[in-house]
């Protein structure tokens, strides 16, 4: 039992070295593959380098375009300066009716109440001279009206 036990031991232990001594062949054809994938991927390495020099071209056009864009904001800054006082004068100039017509507005409320104010003083008047003719034939409406002032 022990020299079979032994020599499976053995026999695993050499399996390796059985599977380590077999070689792969490398034919003609895996050479022909070999050099096609080489030359497609070169073939992708120009197209690559093709595509950096666009990048490369569009990174300076953008830079170009960001260049005279930056100039051409010193003019956009001018108009909208011009602009924004062309808003503050209009603003300043509708603030200026706005107050303005509230100022008329209450002008002409004071006009009004003093006018209405006048019309029933006098008919107020118009009323006290009456009672004050009529207190002279009666003496109680005299005395009525001294009372309150009137007289």
């Amino acid at each position: 039992m022990r020299k079979i036990i032994s020599i499976l031991i053995l026999g695993i232990l050499l399996m390796p070295l059985l599977a380590q001594e077999k070689s792969i062949p490398y034919t003609q054809a895996d050479r022909d593959r070999l050099v096609r994938v080489e030359t497609k991927i070169e073939g992708q390495d120009k197209r690559f380098d093709d595509m950096n020099n666009r990048f490369d071209d569009m990174n300076k056009r953008i830079d170009d375009l960001n260049q005279s864009m930056i100039l051409g904001f010193s003019k956009a800054d001018e108009r909208m300066n011009r602009m924004e006082s062309n808003m503050y004068s209009f603003f300043m100039w509708g603030f200026g009716i706005v107050i303005m017509s509230i100022m008329g507005l209450i002008g002409f409320i004071i006009y009004d109440r003093r006018t209405a104010l006048n019309l029933i003083e006098r008919k107020i008047d118009e009323v006290i001279s009456g009672l004050k003719a009529i207190s002279k034939i009666n003496p109680e409406i005299k005395e009525a009206l001294k009372q309150t002032a009137l007289w």
